[in-house]
């Protein structure tokens, strides 16, 4: 990533030009839809199924006039593309007619938050076939009378004799969906490299301001105003902005510790755009220079990520991938001397030693979740190494999945995973493991697609460490008057 990409004033209203013009492709995603239920229900009959599934609305806030943040039910955006509070879509399976249930216009609230779109200009700007007032629903569910009817929940279905028709939480229909959203097609693919495009913008912004980020809020809100700045009106999750030792805290999200004196940062963030999240974790010196301890640990993680890398394509077992990872970390382990070398690393990875130090999954898919759907987790597996593993299935083309291996001094992690437990804690050298201590953890995460040969890694704010080195120190050598600071 040149410094002069980063010149550019961001547009918020940019559209890549591959998408430009063109809709998204939600009739493709409920023909998906229907055809996977339908091999899953063999006794089925298209002549005689329907899915209906209500939009979330905007929800108040207890005990005064204010609203929660909105966020559309993800299913039905999957279905329809559509981010508008109160909508429903309805599809016939017998005519493959996907219809979308505007709100019923509020002519009072227009004069508080302008017109809403009408019914024309919803059909040409979503790809479904017809377009109606909520008003018109009940009408076209009686036009359906002997068919099944399948949707998500009734939570914002609020005529009973509407509720009475629908079968809810058919655990065939969210199979039928879930597995639906586990290959993506190109178009989500072009939504899903924007988000990446945008927080590889706001973590090199984060790096290159160090003067003015004094504490981990600072960081949290250095990366939002990027985002928001190039039109992601949201981050996908709560940000991890932490620390020195708070790095070894795997969903840390108190953002709230001044960084003087410590010697790492770790950000994980994600910007999200249209409807679809990245999920993207760098890790940095605050003084422009990896400490000895801390390069060390980086290099391991990189190592882990490297190698890992390397061999996602089809066909891959997401296990063996985690596996691998667990395998390099002992490697390192044992040259640094944490582990000590009587032990052989086959000795040392039976007995899971390493996951006190790794604990979490190699990754998870990713889209319009952050932990996108149908990884087939299993969390009750007995063996620590597989059980927080979010993906247990083989790889194919058109999977999104993160990369993200980690390495932690957490002294809980040490307690329960290692402390308690003697046959593992007489691997460990805990004085050299001492010296690490301070480092916190070091996690480095980027956003890939299964390709037909192998992968394409939609992450490109660099993690090698001497270019993040130089991006620190540069921002460092500016001081703080070059910042946009008011407060």
């Amino acid at each position: 990533m040149a410094n002069s990409e980063h010149r550019k004033l961001a547009d918020p209203n940019y559209v890549p030009e591959s998408i430009r013009g063109k809709k998204y492709p939600a009739k493709d995603h409920i023909l998906k839809v229907k055809d996977i239920l339908l091999s899953k229900k063999t006794n089925l009959k298209d002549s005689e199924t329907a899915v209906f599934i209500a939009g979330e609305e905007v929800e108040g806030v207890k005990y005064c006039d204010g609203t929660k943040k909105f966020r559309q039910n993800q299913y039905f955006y999957y279905l329809t593309g559509v981010d508008i509070p109160g909508s429903a879509l309805l599809f016939n399976f017998k005519t493959d007619k996907l219809t979308l249930f505007l709100p019923n216009v509020d002519y009072e609230d227009i004069m508080w938050s302008g017109k809403p779109i009408s019914l024309e200009e919803a059909l040409k700007k979503y790809d479904v076939d017809e377009v109606l007032y909520h008003d018109d629903l009940k009408a076209k569910l009686d036009q359906l009378k002997d068919f099944t009817i399948f949707t998500t929940d009734n939570d914002n279905v609020h005529d009973d004799s509407i509720k009475a028709r629908l079968t809810a939480s058919d655990s065939d229909f969210f199979y039928a969906l879930d597995e639906a959203r586990v290959i993506k097609d190109w178009y989500e693919i072009e939504i899903l490299r924007r988000a990446c495009e945008i927080s590889d913008n706001s973590h090199y912004a984060v790096m290159s301001a160090l003067p003015i980020e004094t504490n981990e809020m600072h960081i949290e809100a250095e990366f939002s105003y990027h985002s928001t700045r190039q039109g992601a009106r949201t981050l996908g999750y709560d940000p991890i902005c932490c620390s020195g030792p708070a790095c070894g805290t795997l969903h840390y999200i108190t953002n709230e510790d001044d960084v003087e004196g410590k010697s790492s940062i770790l950000i994980d963030a994600g910007a999200e755009w249209r409807g679809y999240t990245s999920d993207v974790t760098r890790c940095f010196p605050i003084n422009g220079k990896f400490t000895k301890e801390h390069r060390e640990v980086y290099e391991t993680v990189l190592d882990m990520q490297s190698q890992a890398m390397e061999c996602i394509k089809p066909g891959a077992s997401w296990d063996g991938l985690h596996l691998l990872a667990h395998k390099v970390l002992i490697k390192h382990f044992l040259k640094m001397g944490i582990f000590k070398k009587e032990f052989s690393e086959d000795e040392i990875l039976k007995r899971r030693v390493s996951c006190a130090f790794y604990p979490h999954g190699l990754g998870h898919f990713l889209g319009i979740d952050v932990h996108d759907v149908a990884g087939n987790a299993n969390y009750e597996d007995p063996d620590p190494m597989f059980r927080y593993l979010r993906i247990r299935r083989t790889l194919k083309e058109g999977m999104v999945v993160t990369n993200e291996p980690g390495c932690y001094f957490n002294e809980y992690l040490l307690d329960e995973f290692l402390r308690k437990h003697p046959e593992k804690l007489e691997v460990v050298d805990e004085a050299i493991l001492s010296k690490y201590m301070y480092v916190g953890g070091v996690r480095i995460e980027d956003d890939v697609v299964v390709t037909k040969d192998g992968y394409e890694n939609l992450t490109k704010i660099t993690s090698n460490p001497d270019e993040i080195e130089k991006i620190v120190s540069d921002g460092l050598s500016k001081g703080r008057s070059h910042f946009h600071v008011v407060v």
